[in-house]
């Protein structure tokens, strides 16, 4: 770093080489914040706390006692963490008192005070306690936010009150659902349990319509997150472009505003991207459409459920995960297969939706992201384009015990810690687990190892520099003699 640093004061680099420089490093230092807890208690209570048992302390150190299954940060400030449960219970965080929290308990104490939520929510439904599927801000205003829940509901929540102002019925289980971040249109895409994706329109407050193909159960969606779906089509067109995958092992792209909204199905099978820009037919035959999508229904984007999927901020790329424990990188405007291998270590067994995320596209350059991966108890980073794993972040298993088992065994809550669902902080170097032992994660760049790091390499290169000036004084010497040397031997 000291060399970037020179490089910088001497002008040979500009200041964005040197802030993505040092953006590389704080995200390759990504390691477990262990002082970062979350309570489900509303509020600290200082008298309370103190005659508290010790059993009680634990359990406030968990955000939702039936486990995490899902999580989401404001994409304005990055400040507001939201979360559900698995019992139907909501609350948000402000993640801005996490540093001044830990501050001030550190200096008194060996167990910093946990997070504790501005507001609170036992339950969406007062009937009921089915557990939440997915959480979303609204793109547009951070004090909305969307839900969908076992409970055959999508609804739209106030984020002041956590109260829902909106709700309606999909008369099937839904997993997932996406809002588009550039659209002009208020369509939410919800994957269900029914084959057909489900699009409701937020200003009319009722279902749209849907989009029929898949054969089994829809469990991811993502709207393009560029107009121009990486300048590949037409102007202001990647707004209505609409990706789902599905129980049934394809991935299909849509264009909603169409009267036969699909554009076509990926094929593992195709590297190359057959048939773009040859104006292909788009009758039913199996033959290619406009865009270069593959039409031919047999056509698989995974061997097993797709249950991952996520959009790169340009809108060039898809990717996808499914059941066959494999990562798919795929080209949007033609549809190619682009065979990125990340290797035998990706992990892929739950039934819900599990989707990755990337690390901010400005910071260490166009095409250099990190892909991070919920791989069941860890955390992989990997160079999306190449495949590589760059870092492997370990889950610390919680050592509360609830109780114990036969033999006087502890058992905790959950041992698998599985991770249930990954959020990025907006503008900070910080990303947030959800887990079924019902904890909150956090994992923030360690400084310290970074400066040991950085000493380690001062004292290697201020070793090369005392050996280069040991060598030259040692080749100066022995020069010296050789000329006294071949003086005494002419003389005589």
């Amino acid at each position: 770093m000291n060399s970037f640093l020179l490089n910088r004061a001497t002008g040979s680099i500009s200041p964005q080489s040197l802030e993505r420089a040092y953006a590389t490093r704080l995200l390759h230092a990504l390691q477990p914040a262990p002082t970062v807890t979350f309570s489900s208690e509303p509020g600290p209570r200082e008298e309370a706390s103190n005659s508290r048992s010790h059993e009680a302390q634990k359990h406030a150190r968990v955000a939702h006692k039936a486990g995490v299954n899902v999580i989401a940060i404001d994409r304005f400030e990055g400040r507001w963490l939201l979360s559900g449960g698995a019992d139907s219970s909501l609350a948000i965080y402000d993640l801005e008192s996490s540093s001044e929290i830990t501050a001030s308990s550190t200096s008194s104490s060996s167990s910093p005070e946990p997070l504790y939520p501005t507001a609170s929510l036992p339950r969406i439904d007062p009937s009921s306690s089915f557990g939440l599927t997915h959480l979303s801000y609204y793109p547009f205003d951070s004090l909305a936010f969307l839900s969908t829940s076992y409970s055959h509901h999508l609804r739209l929540h106030s984020s002041l009150t956590l109260q829902p102002s909106f709700s309606i019925s999909l008369d099937s289980v839904p997993y997932t659902h996406a809002v588009s971040p550039i659209a002009s249109h208020l369509l939410v895409a919800v994957g269900t349990q029914h084959p057909a994706v489900r699009l409701v329109d937020l200003r009319s407050g009722a279902a749209s319509h849907s989009l029929p193909g898949h054969t089994g159960a829809v469990l991811s969606v993502g709207w393009c997150p560029n107009g121009n779906l990486g300048g590949k089509v037409g102007s202001g067109a990647g707004e209505w472009v609409l990706a789902s995958g599905s129980a049934d092992g394809t991935v299909r792209m849509w264009d909603v505003r169409r009267s036969s909204a699909a554009l076509g199905t990926l094929d593992m099978e195709d590297s190359v991207g057959v048939g773009l820009g040859h104006g292909g037919g788009t009758g039913a035959s199996g033959a290619n459409n406009a865009r270069g999508y593959k039409r031919n229904p047999d056509a698989k984007a995974h061997v097993g459920p797709v249950n991952g999927l996520v959009w790169t901020e340009d809108g060039r790329y898809l990717i996808t995960a499914g059941h066959d424990e494999r990562i798919r990188v795929w080209d949007t405007s033609t549809g190619a297969n682009n065979l990125v291998n990340f290797g035998p270590v990706v992990r892929n067994r739950a039934l819900s939706t599990v989707t990755p995320i990337f690390s901010p596209e400005g910071w260490i350059g166009k095409g250099k992201e990190l892909l991070f991966w919920p791989n069941e108890r860890e955390i992989l980073g990997f160079e999306w384009k190449e495949g590589r794993l760059m870092k492997r972040l370990k889950v610390l298993r919680s050592l509360e015990v609830d109780g114990r088992g036969p033999g006087g065994v502890p058992v905790g809550r959950n041992v698998m810690d599985r991770v249930m669902g990954l959020a990025w902080r907006a503008h900070e170097v910080e990303i947030y687990s959800a887990h079924a032992d019902g904890q909150i994660r956090a994992w923030r760049p360690w400084v310290k190892q970074m400066e040991e790091d950085e000493e380690e390499s001062d004292d290697y290169v201020g070793k090369e520099r005392e050996d280069e000036e040991r060598k030259r004084k040692r080749a100066e010497l022995d020069e010296l003699y050789e000329s006294i040397t071949k003086r005494s031997f002419i003389q005589s």
